[in-house]
């Protein structure tokens, strides 16, 4: 069975830094992409970061220079560092995992966890 569990998420005032994690498991996980990503109320969930097997990260440009992911492949974890927050940045944040072969593909989600960035 596949799991991913986010965690880390929380209230923080703008400015401010949390890191969230993803604890992945039911997965050969150094052979995933990591992916984060993001849900507003009223939008559409949206593209926030990649982390490739590899270690090569890429970002959206909302939160390039402020968000970092990493992962560690022995713990089977990925994680989102994120700071000067700003309350645009709140929404529930999603772990994603993706291991795509042509012409096969497994993509899972975690349950999210809500980032709240307000005074």
């Amino acid at each position: 069975q596949v799991q991913l569990v986010e965690s880390g998420g929380g209230l923080v005032q703008p400015g401010g830094s949390l890191r969230l994690s993803c604890a992945a498991s039911g997965i050969l996980f150094s052979t995933y992409t990591m992916g984060w990503y993001r849900q507003a109320p009223g939008n559409e969930r949206e593209w926030v970061g990649t982390i490739t097997r590899d270690g090569g990260t890429k970002y959206a440009d909302s939160v390039k220079g402020r968000f970092t992911a990493s992962r560690d492949n022995a713990k089977k974890m990925v994680y989102l560092q994120m700071n000067s927050l700003k309350p645009e940045d709140t929404a529930v944040y999603y772990c994603n995992a993706d291991w795509t072969v042509v012409p096969g593909r497994k993509n899972y989600w975690g349950q999210g966890t809500q980032v709240t960035v307000s005074s």
